[in-house]
């Protein structure tokens, strides 16, 4: 069986870029802590917007899908759940909730990870709903050709109340180690839980709420003010690749753990960067619409669609924002990548 010990991470072995990466996260955080204090307002709305997005990313990861209107409706709770994909997507949302207003009085324990599923499964009407799973499972995955293979097989249904306990006493006994990275714990956990997978369904949406809970708990909450899900959504295939290629060898504990780390942290970098970016856009209401839409594409690490220029600039229209789009595709400043709803934007370098 696996065994669950984190002690390799005290002993200064990772590599360089893993540790800077941290240094530089921690900087990151410490910005955020003092604008968050003065501008209590301008975080209060940008919690509300990466709420949604979350939400949304989260379940998109996993096909579970809906337009962005009723998303937005039943993050709100403005309109119930009218099908099963938006049972599941209220679920994560009220999921989500707990974790947003009570993450300091929510211990990472089996109670508290049964509990999570349970909640996220409760429109759905599963039976399984915050139990373990109760036959085997395994993650398939399909090539180009559509040829399905086994990629991995995760723990034993009968062994997995002893692995998740193993994995909770092994994060609870390292969570108190002072020379180990909080950073780099992490990561570590999560993975291990995915490669447990105790659940029937829904393992990889926990995932993303315990990596929420514990970065909360450890003082790392971009995630509440750009939305982390969103974030693997968008590099999503890299994500997946790294998941893979941490978990080779993990049954018989000769997996590496470095490509996910680099991964997770890379993931919560993005969330400091653009919380970083969307502070200073929000926050410059002196400057014109025009500019504040320029500044959105052109600072973006990434391809931006206009529904998400929208969400940052909530006060701009979406027609003046198309307008402004144009201007700038028309100037050479930014290309145009995708077409019809899959369009987006990114700078010219």
């Amino acid at each position: 069986m696996r065994k669950f010990d984190y002690s390799f991470l005290d002993n200064g072995l990772l590599p360089a870029n893993l540790i800077n990466l941290t240094g530089v996260i921690y900087s990151l955080k410490t910005g955020a802590e003092i604008r968050k204090d003065e501008y209590e307002k301008i975080f209060t709305e940008l919690e509300k917007i990466a709420k949604v997005q979350s939400v949304k990313s989260s379940n998109a990861i996993e096909g579970i899908v809906t337009s962005d209107e009723r998303i937005k409706e039943i993050v709100n709770h403005s309109s119930k759940p009218l099908n099963h994909n938006e049972s599941e997507i209220a679920g994560y949302r009220d999921a989500l909730n707990q974790i947003h207003l009570n993450f300091e009085d929510i211990e990472f324990s089996e109670n508290t990870i049964l509990r999570l599923h349970e909640i996220m499964m409760s429109y759905s009407g599963y039976e399984y709903a915050g139990k373990y799973k109760i036959d085997d499972n395994l993650i398939i995955e399909e090539d180009k050709e559509g040829n399905r293979k086994i990629r991995y097989k995760p723990v034993s249904a009968k062994e997995t109340p002893k692995a998740m306990e193993q994995l909770v006493l092994a994060y609870m006994d390292a969570s108190n180690n002072s020379n180990i990275n909080q950073l780099l714990l992490i990561p570590c956990v999560i993975l291990d839980f995915l490669c447990i997978h105790p659940f029937k369904d829904g393992n990889g949406r926990i995932s993303r709420l315990l990596s929420l809970l514990l970065l909360y708990k450890n003082g790392f909450d971009a995630g509440k003010y750009v939305s982390f899900e969103e974030q693997i959504n968008n590099n999503k295939g890299y994500y997946y690749e790294t998941l893979r290629e941490s978990s080779i060898g993990w049954d018989t504990n000769e997996n590496t753990y470095v490509p996910f780390i680099q991964s997770f942290l890379s993931t919560l970098y993005m969330c400091y960067k653009e919380l970083d970016k969307r502070f200073n856009v929000v926050n410059s209401k002196k400057i014109t619409k025009k500019a504040r839409i320029e500044a959105t594409v052109l600072n973006s690490l990434t391809a931006i669609s206009k529904a998400e220029i929208c969400n940052v600039l909530p006060d701009v229209s979406p027609s003046t924002v198309e307008s402004v789009l144009g201007t700038m595709v028309r100037e050479g400043r930014i290309q145009i990548i995708g077409k019809g709803k899959n369009t987006r934007y990114m700078a010219n370098n």
